[in-house]
């Protein structure tokens, strides 16, 4: 897990620094691909400075991973419309928009945690639980409340949780190796649309038509 940082509230700048420094590279290198003198240069600064913040590397990593995921939280309209249990049309296109979201405004933290599960095993399920672990288990409490009350198909709930995650990251990538194509990062609205689509023709087979205005109004906030 991130341990404390060793600096007070007058070096937190440059802690910050470091700290930007170490994501953006351990995002690209990996964790043993990358060394804690190229994090001082980049971050502009000596590696004696880096080491009068952070005591290790696997330090480093972990605060780097913390500060990264730190801001993964689910809207307050979203977790409203979870905790009253409101119609999958409603609700799984803000959930399917919030991991697209995720997945193209924090490209380090996707890689940071593929890094931590190949690299650094034995501790990255400690610290993913600290803080993926509220959204993943919010996520799956609404899908098995709509399973017991039979909004959606009788699924085990979990599968399917991690399945709607893996729908959003793993799609963009597997999907240019089918056919080639790389969609601009202006039609994410559009990609959020198509999960939305997908996920309810699977899950709510017998609905003839959704209320598209709600699920485009989410995806336009």
């Amino acid at each position: 897990m991130p341990l404390p940082i060793k600096s007070s509230a007058k070096g937190s700048a440059t802690a910050e620094k470091i700290l930007l420094a170490a994501g953006q590279l351990f995002a690209r290198q990996g964790y043993h691909g990358t060394s804690t003198r190229e994090i001082a240069r980049l971050a502009g600064l000596s590696e004696n400075t880096l080491f009068r913040h952070f005591d290790h590397k696997e330090d480093l990593f972990w605060s780097a991973f913390h500060s990264h995921s730190a801001g993964i939280k689910l809207r307050r309209d979203l977790l409203e419309g979870i905790a009253k249990c409101e119609a999958p049309d409603v609700v799984l296109p803000k959930i399917l928009e919030m991991l697209t979201d995720t997945v193209s405004y924090k490209p380090e933290l996707m890689r940071l945690i593929a890094v931590a599960f190949l690299e650094l095993h034995w501790k990255a399920e400690i610290s993913c639980e600290q803080h993926l672990s509220p959204v993943l288990s919010a996520i799956n409490h609404y899908l098995a409340m709509n399973i017991k009350n039979g909004k959606i198909r009788d699924l085990d709930s979990t599968m399917l949780t991690s399945a709607l995650v893996t729908t959003v990251f793993a799609h963009p990538g597997i999907s240019k190796l089918i056919d080639g194509e790389k969609k601009p990062a202006s039609e994410n609205r559009e990609a959020c649309r198509a999960y939305a689509r997908f996920w309810l023709d699977l899950l709510t087979p017998k609905s003839s038509s959704y209320p598209w205005s709600a699920a485009q109004a989410s995806a336009e906030h």
